[in-house]
């Protein structure tokens, strides 16, 4: 059998809570031509994806998505081996299909995994299109130059880690802002960042400013909301704010947040591009491979996983996910395997 979870509630609530999933069973799906059976190792839990559910994206009743790291079981795919490690969308189950005819967003292109390029784990984060979105929302579109301050909101996220360590090796100053005291040490510490400021801190604002003291010269942004707020007044002239994500909002009725922000940013000179990671793929997917590959490998670029243990956890981990009670990439592994 294949388990799964799936929505429970449509539509969803503004916050997932304990009844928003239902776990299922169902018959392993058998694969056709051109298609190959895969088993999920590794689901990764992103802020995206409750946009997904919230939109009704995905079909009702249908495994929740998100990008996995999967092994092939059964291929009729040429060059797609059983024992294979593939980049797919099996989403929150045991088992899916990729191939001709599998429906899967148009820019997610399942390809096979080359473990010698680093854990397979990091092809859903680092090497994967977290590492590409924070490669094309921090060099391509907030191109920082040495000396500039930069800023990256949930620095110690999934994105957030990558995006400040890039500044870093542009030759910037980059400033994060997270939440629990640990996370702030583990972005100056591990990461690099020159400051990291807490925006659990109740003098919040005041602290950014003091870590900026020659004002913004580009914003990461993830969070918007308060954080946004209190980065707004301290942009240069000539500033670039990239929009990634906005996870305060995602339980917002109106669905304006990234507007109201692009339009209070411009009204201050900034330029202000939103970020959507499927604009990038076909054009820079392998030069982001030729550069993080050896970045990574070399220490150059550090990442830091939050990996959570079996099917049944998915639900709790992707609400502690969205509340900020990750400590890195989130991902959960299902697979009984340790050594994978």
């Amino acid at each position: 059998m294949n388990r799964y979870w799936t929505l429970a509630k449509r539509p969803p609530p503004p916050w997932p809570d304990a009844s928003t999933f239902a776990l299922r069973d169902g018959p392993i799906p058998q694969p056709g031509h051109a298609q190959a059976l895969t088993r999920t190792i590794y689901v990764s839990l992103d802020p995206y994806q409750w946009g997904y559910k919230r939109r009704g994206v995905e079909p009702e009743g249908a495994p929740c998505h998100a990008r996995t790291v999967s092994q092939v079981v059964e291929s009729n795919i040429p060059g797609l081996a059983p024992g294979d490690f593939v980049f797919n969308t099996n989403g929150w189950s045991e088992y899916g299909l990729m191939g001709e005819g599998v429906p899967r967003p148009g820019y997610m292109v399942p390809r096979k995994l080359d473990p010698r390029q680093g854990r397979i784990s990091q092809a859903v984060g680092v090497l994967g299109m977290l590492g590409l979105t924070a490669y094309a929302g921090m060099i391509l579109q907030g191109d920082p130059k040495a000396g500039e301050t930069v800023v990256v909101s949930a620095a110690s996220g999934g994105v957030g880690q990558i995006a400040g360590q890039l500044a870093k090796l542009r030759g910037a100053r980059v400033v994060g802002i997270a939440g629990k005291s640990e996370k702030c040490a583990f972005v100056t510490d591990e990461l690099g960042f020159d400051a990291c400021v807490s925006h659990l801190s109740p003098t919040f604002a005041d602290d950014l400013k003091a870590a900026c003291p020659e004002g913004i010269d580009v914003y990461f942004e993830n969070v918007g909301g308060a954080v946004f707020e209190a980065v707004l007044p301290l942009f240069n002239p000539g500033s670039r704010m990239t929009i990634c994500g906005l996870i305060a909002h995602y339980g917002d009725e109106s669905g304006d947040a990234g507007a109201r922000e692009r339009a209070a940013a411009e009204a201050r000179g900034v330029t202000v591009t939103n970020l959507f990671v499927g604009d990038y793929v076909e054009g820079h997917h392998d030069a982001f491979l030729a550069d993080m590959v050896p970045w990574v490998a070399e220490g150059k670029v550090r990442y830091l996983e939050d990996i959570r243990e079996g099917l049944e956890t998915i639900p709790a981990a992707f609400a502690e996910m969205l509340k900020g009670g990750n400590f890195g990439k989130m991902l959960v592994r299902i697979s009984d395997d340790p050594t994978l």
